[in-house]
């Protein structure tokens, strides 16, 4: 079991991206990500032995503090937070932040969706990259899929993911959220993201709305 994780960063602030967009949340952002985006904006978590290694009772502490603090739910995310075993610091969080008065906090996850899957979610966000595809897993268990715009091959591995989710769910009445999101500071996504939100109405526009408000 993992009782201590290389963390970047945790700070309380606003969802800035997704269906959860403007909700109150704290963040831990772990370090360590083999999947390697060349326009990936927080490549500086890459590498995880740059980071301290933080004990999951010190995180713990933070997320109570947060939650009293009016924090809705935990979003865990990276780097690639699938690359380490969540399994303990799920367990600790949901099982020690259950009051007489409060339900566990919810704990939501960003993950590429190609390591093996760990720990329990409230909501998963799957963020899938056309040059490392995620596992049929996640494209199964996934409450929203957000795709990030660069380029045209881009729109068509959004078309190529939702089509192999229904393929997959072809039976299930589960309902998924569909997000294109361009990468920031790219024109070309921003103009493309835009015109296919416009012309497929089963997909929304998701904007870094964190970075236009200059917040964490």
């Amino acid at each position: 079991m993992t009782k201590l994780l290389p963390v970047v960063e945790k700070f309380h602030s606003l969802q800035g991206e997704g269906f959860h967009c403007g909700k109150s949340a704290f963040f831990i952002r772990l370090a360590g990500c083999e999947v390697g985006c060349p326009w990936c904006d927080t490549k500086h978590s890459w590498d995880s032995k740059k980071y301290p290694l933080i004990s999951i009772e010190a995180l713990l502490s933070e997320i109570k503090e947060a939650r009293l603090e009016g924090a809705s739910f935990i979003v865990l995310t990276g780097g690639e937070p699938l690359q380490h075993n969540l399994d303990e610091l799920c367990e600790i969080i949901k099982n020690r932040t259950e009051t007489t008065k409060l339900n566990p906090v919810k704990i939501h996850i960003e993950t590429s969706g190609v390591n093996d899957f760990s720990g329990f979610f409230d909501w998963i966000t799957l963020s899938p990259k056309r040059h490392n595809p995620p596992q049929d897993f996640f494209l199964e268990k996934c409450n929203e899929v957000k795709i990030i715009i660069n380029d045209t091959n881009d729109i068509e591995f959004a078309r190529n993911i939702k089509n192999k989710i229904f393929d997959i769910k072809k039976h299930s009445k589960n309902e998924k959220k569909f997000f294109v999101q361009p990468a920031w500071n790219s024109n070309r996504g921003y103009k493309l993201a835009i015109e296919f939100a416009k012309r497929n109405p089963d997909w929304t526009l998701s904007l870094q709305t964190h970075k236009y408000l200059s917040i964490q």
